[in-house]
């Protein structure tokens, strides 16, 4: 099992997404996970909530057996750009963001199951995301 990250930004957001959850099925279970930016002096985000959710859903990810994923991290921006009410990944129909994190399974080119930012640090919501759509 591997787990394959890929960050992106509202600039590169498209191209990674149309590359990576594209109409093909390569079996992988395909997963966005949108997260506030980074602070580079500290590594952490300015979301108290991504900070806890973070290390839990990577955990989860790890346990995985037999399944090979796809996460693409998309950074929302600053606290500024997040509150923004025409944010682009807010007003998006496919993604409808309301807070982060927020973690999306991806399957059939629509959102298969999601966990938002209140609940996004509980394992076993994070494992029944996971576990959308059978095996």
């Amino acid at each position: 099992m591997t787990v394959e990250k890929v960050d992106a930004s509202l600039a590169d957001f498209d191209a990674h997404f149309e590359r990576l959850f594209g109409p093909s099925d390569d079996g992988k279970v395909k997963l966005l996970l949108f997260l506030a930016d980074r602070d580079p002096s500290t590594s952490l985000t300015w979301c108290s909530d991504c900070n806890v959710a973070e290390p839990v859903i990577y955990e989860k990810l790890e346990a995985l057996q037999g399944r090979d994923v796809m996460l693409l991290r998309a950074y929302v921006g600053d606290k500024p750009t997040w509150r923004d009410t025409a944010h682009p990944w807010r007003v998006d129909p496919r993604f409808g963001l309301k807070g982060v994190p927020t973690l999306i399974r991806w399957e059939k080119g629509a959102a298969a199951a999601r966990l938002e930012d209140d609940e996004a640090h509980l394992g076993d919501k994070i494992d029944v995301v996971l576990g959308a759509g059978g095996n």
